[in-house]
């Protein structure tokens, strides 16, 4: 039980068996519910012979491979999937096939039709969950830029998922539960670029970085945070890593025992094996492994049964794309050991992200909002970033625009919040702007309400959480203005108050689902910018900001319901005059994190209750430092269902 979610060395409280049975079904981290630890490797190629053989190895333990059983064919250059119960084979040549098959890899057996493809390739690579099998790129003969997938539970064909960001074959490949990479290979010639794209939903590849050197015929393992690609044309003994969640450029993980090219590349969330492979002019047999958590040279592992090399589909029961073998962070656990629910009434996390004080930053910060205290630190955005716009799903937060450090800036990044990390490109804002402060949204859309470019714009775009791509035009604000409030239920968003060339008070709501203009809601009960919302499905709360005349921070909290239209209502008082902080809320509780208080900025966290009226009371701290200019999220706000 080494695999223990949460780790018991890492995690307070009592698994009860009613939340395991939960746990299985519903979030598939707890131990167990598909077992084993191994891994098999489908065909292969040597100068005499193309092979039909399978044979296995126990990924924690150390030995000579054993006979698996046959392929329908002799075969080599096919692309290997695992969802713990089937381990297969996606197309291959000798001669070019479209052909799937698969193995129940828990047995021994020989392997049997699956489906087909859709269309004939060899020297493509693959990615698995628990549900899907992925191949992408190869040779159909020329070079393909296919992304295509299997669902693993039944048999079936192959189904066209999306584009590589270019034609390439002869890559290696890693992934986790969320995201596969690709790495290296052949587009025309040998190349240094990983791209990736993201698994949960249908769409184009994205470029992530480099290897440390252009190569072909590559070879890919991962754990869940970490992917590795070793080997290569030229007889290399190079091992590169990358982080999953991040983007950049590879760096030097350690050296293979034997420098080859055409490994067949496997393992599981500790450990990533290389087995086979070609020095001309002869195949190998050669097995060795690594401990992905530990950078250095691979050892020893033991002996294929025969030695042979082009393969590259070794499928592991318990590889990184199940989430069953993927501990989180003991800090994402609620008090209790059980993994912090996400979404409409349950979801519990709040983010914050970027902002100045006294230096610009690019952390990404989150807390249990039902608790009381301080933050923890989750990852970096892609850059540092201030007066940023968010949002989030369920499942996914958002940086928009903002100004780095002076430059206004279009980018917009995402972040998985299951799992600590850093955040990742996610696309462009229709117009680079800054100070579309506050979030509105739903679990399908987030909305980014006017901003400045530095003059003061009434444009609203919006994104699909889901989908990695560009914002698209929505509609206009009720004015031009900067710095607003924004709350939104499941099907309305609302932004309130700003700049506007002095200090608004209108509120304006669109209707999320659709497109358009919005309409005017109501007023604030005092024109003021730079507030801070939070909400529930059926109220937001806009505390806080600067109002005119005289210009200061006013500790003001006033209140609408969502639903109808009309003027705000007082709700009553923060703990002194804020402005420039960041929010986050489930649907109980808003947090007030941060801001310019009293002659600079704090670092202190005020709640509200958001169903009930009254002053805010002191929750806890940010962890990095007193700061301004920040935004924040969560998983569980009033937008969510």
């Amino acid at each position: 039980m080494a695999n223990s979610y949460p780790r018991r060395n890492q995690a307070s409280g009592i698994w009860k068996i009613n939340q395991i049975t939960k746990n299985i079904k519903d979030d598939g981290t707890y131990p167990g519910s598909i077992g084993g630890d191994r891994a098999v490797f489908f065909g292969g190629w040597s100068p005499t012979q193309t092979y039909n053989t399978i044979d296995f190895i126990e990924v924690t333990s150390t030995g000579n491979a054993t006979d698996f059983g046959d392929m329908t064919s002799a075969a080599y250059g096919g692309s290997g999937f695992s969802d713990g119960v089937r381990a297969g084979v996606y197309g291959h040549g000798s001669p070019l096939a479209n052909t799937i098959e698969c193995v129940f890899i828990s047995t021994t057996g020989n392997g049997s039709d699956f489906g087909d493809a859709t269309t004939a390739r060899q020297y493509s690579c693959g990615a698995s969950t628990k549900t899907k099998g992925f191949s992408a790129g190869g040779l159909t003969p020329s070079n393909s830029n296919v992304i295509e997938f299997i669902t693993t539970a039944s048999i079936g064909n192959g189904t066209d998922f999306g584009d590589l960001t270019t034609a390439t074959s002869r890559s290696g490949s890693g992934n986790n539960h969320t995201r596969a990479l690709y790495g290296g290979g052949d587009d025309g010639s040998n190349t240094n670029t990983i791209g990736f794209y993201e698994l949960a939903t249908l769409g184009n590849a994205v470029n992530f970085g480099d290897l440390t050197s252009a190569r072909q015929y590559v070879s890919g393992s991962s754990s869940n945070v970490k992917a590795v690609f070793a080997g290569g044309s030229g007889y290399t003994n190079v091992i590169d890593e990358v982080n999953i969640g991040s983007l950049g450029d590879s760096t030097d993980f350690g050296d293979l025992t034997v420098a080859r090219e055409a490994l067949y590349g496997t393992g599981n969330i500790t450990r990533a094996v290389f087995a086979g492979g070609w020095i001309s002019p002869a195949a190998q047999n050669i097995i060795d492994y690594i401990t992905l958590a530990t950078r250095g040279n691979a050892i020893d592992f033991g002996d294929l049964t025969t030695a042979r090399g082009y393969g590259d589909c070794g499928s592991c029961q318990s590889n990184s794309g199940i989430e069953e073998f993927q501990p989180r962070a003991a800090q994402l656990y609620s008090p209790t050991g059980t993994v912090v629910p996400r979404g409409g009434g349950v979801g519990d996390l709040g983010f914050h992200y970027g902002g100045s004080g006294p230096s610009d930053v690019n952390t990404i910060g989150f807390v249990q909002i039902s608790t009381l205290g301080n933050t923890q630190d989750f990852g970096n955005l892609t850059a540092v970033a201030k007066l940023c716009g968010g949002g989030s799903s369920a499942t996914r937060g958002i940086r928009a625009g903002g100004t780095n450090p002076s430059t206004i800036i279009n980018t917009i990044d995402y972040w998985e919040m299951a799992s600590k990390g850093n955040a990742a490109d996610f696309g462009d804002l229709t117009v680079a702007r800054r100070s579309m402060l506050g979030l509105a949204g739903n679990d399908t859309r987030g909305l980014f309400q006017g901003g400045n470019t530095p003059s003061n714009s009434n444009v609203i775009d919006y994104i699909t959480f889901t989908t990695i791509g560009n914002a698209t035009d929505f509609g206009d604000c009720v004015e031009d203005q900067n710095s607003a409030g924004a709350v939104s239920s499941n099907t309305r968003g609302l932004n309130a108050g700003g700049s506007n060339g002095g200090h608004s008070n209108t509120i304006g709501y669109v209707t999320i689902a659709s497109t358009g203009n919005a309409t005017d809601f109501g007023d604030l009960t005092l024109a003021r910018y730079s507030t801070v919302s939070v909400g529930s499905p059926t109220r937001g709360v806009f505390m806080g900001g600067y109002v005119p005349s005289p210009v200061v921070r006013t500790d003001v909290m006033d209140y609408v319901t969502i639903a109808s239209t009309g003027n705000a209502t007082d709700f009553g008082d923060l703990d002194a005059g804020r402005a420039y902080g960041g929010q986050a809320s489930n649907q109980t509780r808003g947090l007030y994190m941060g801001g310019e208080f009293g002659p600079g900025n704090t670092n202190t966290i005020q709640y509200i209750t958001i169903a009930s009226t009254g002053n805010s009371a002191s929750f806890g701290e940010l962890f990095q430092q007193s700061q301004q200019y920040f935004n924040g999220c969560s998983n569980g706000h009033g937008g969510l269902s």
